[in-house]
């Protein structure tokens, strides 16, 4: 009767409301109920990514709606900066090849965050950049990258800036229009809470411009096509009507709780399984560590496969390991959504019994202690 506690960076664990509110019966999708819940999600979602825009809901996953931004946005006649220091920004540089869109490639060893002056000098260097993209939350490297900045210098030089925010929104501090990001782009199954299944993508007026400016090659993912349906508060195409409805009970949970007060817990989380890792004389994977997961740089000593084994078949405590060059090296704790103090707590309880389980000498207790003095202290 083991309870399994998904501590991936995604999919993260659903709360039972959550899929209650998705167990209702079907509907039809072409019906004004559909519409209104359509609508009130559209709300929400803007309110959480910090935005006036109206962000679109396709029924896919969060690289569809990065696939469908990209070739909206970067066209072959001009040049994109791509930024990638893990396998997500690698992701978006495959795409850019798939489609023949001419890019330069910005690579930074896996752990290392891009930040605004150095984006700034790529475009002193390359001064046809007509578009960046990059990854706020690298999770595949437990790195973090700064948005704010890099979006300023898009503006500064008349480009566009498209952020992967798969496990920065709803996370850690994002503010698409504060901050003039023009393609923001999450999926459902991160800080959203629920399982895989929808991609979310908002639209500046800025790329608009330039998503009208020609016909991107895509059916199914032209963007076009859904701000037009939007307007209706409708898809172009079969939704998946059940995680919208899913969709509007999390985000109201969201809004309820605050979009600021989110953040600050996810710090917390994070900052308490930082002081875990170091109190277990272990390392702290990432030399700009993100707050929607922590990496754990485990020692030679320490088989990784046995140890996520251990974990999920002992304890119920199912943790991901590391992608890559990364694989057998790291392990990842989640941060992100239906996660609390005393899941992460017993978490770390877990970890240190399958460390001793395989001769790893430590303190026994230290990692929980470090851990609930950071949340005591709040």
């Amino acid at each position: 009767m083991m309870k399994l506690r998904l501590f991936t960076p995604g999919p993260t664990m659903v709360s039972p409301e959550a899929l209650l509110a998705m167990a209702q019966p079907l509907d039809h999708h072409r019906t004004a109920g559909f519409r209104e819940t359509l609508k009130e999600c559209v709300d929400l979602l803007a309110y959480v990514i910090g935005t006036k825009t109206r962000p679109l809901v396709l029924t896919g996953s969060g690289t569809q709606a990065m696939e469908s931004a990209i070739i909206g946005c970067c066209k072959k006649d001009a040049q994109t900066l791509v930024c990638h220091a893990g396998k997500f920004g690698e992701r978006w540089r495959d795409i850019l090849k798939v489609y023949g869109i001419p890019h330069i490639e910005y690579q930074q060893d896996y752990g290392v965050g891009f930040k605004a002056a150095a984006v700034a000098a790529k475009f002193k260097e390359n001064p046809g950049i007509k578009s960046v993209i990059f990854v706020h939350s690298e999770t595949s490297a437990c790195s973090i990258s700064e948005a704010e900045g890099i979006a300023k210098v898009c503006r500064d030089n008349d480009a566009l800036c498209l952020v992967d925010g798969i496990t920065a929104i709803g996370t850690i501090p994002f503010k698409m229009d504060e901050w003039g990001i023009d393609i923001a782009v999450t999926g459902s199954q991160k800080a959203l809470m629920l399982p895989p299944g929808l991609g979310i993508c908002a639209v500046s007026d800025r790329a608009w411009k330039v998503i009208d400016s020609h016909q991107a090659p895509a059916y199914y993912n032209d963007l076009k096509k859904y701000r037009k349906s939007m307007e209706g508060n409708d898809t172009p195409y079969t939704p998946n009507n059940q995680m919208v409805s899913g969709l509007k009970y999390t985000l109201t949970q969201i809004k309820e709780q605050g979009i600021e007060n989110v953040w600050a817990r996810t710090a917390l989380l994070a900052k308490g399984t930082r002081a875990a890792v170091v109190a277990l004389g272990l390392k702290v994977f990432a030399k700009d560590p993100v707050d929607s997961v922590t990496g754990v740089l485990l020692p030679d000593s320490v088989d990784e496969g046995k140890l996520r084994k251990t974990l999920r078949s002992k304890y119920g405590i199912h943790c991901a390991g590391g992608q890559g060059h990364l694989k057998g090296k790291i392990i990842r704790l989640n941060h992100m959504g239906y996660v609390d103090a005393v899941d992460t707590v017993g978490a770390i309880a877990a970890l240190e019994w399958a460390l001793a389980e395989q001769g790893y000498k430590f303190e026994m207790g230290a990692g929980t202690g470090a851990f609930g003095k950071v949340i005591a202290a709040g």
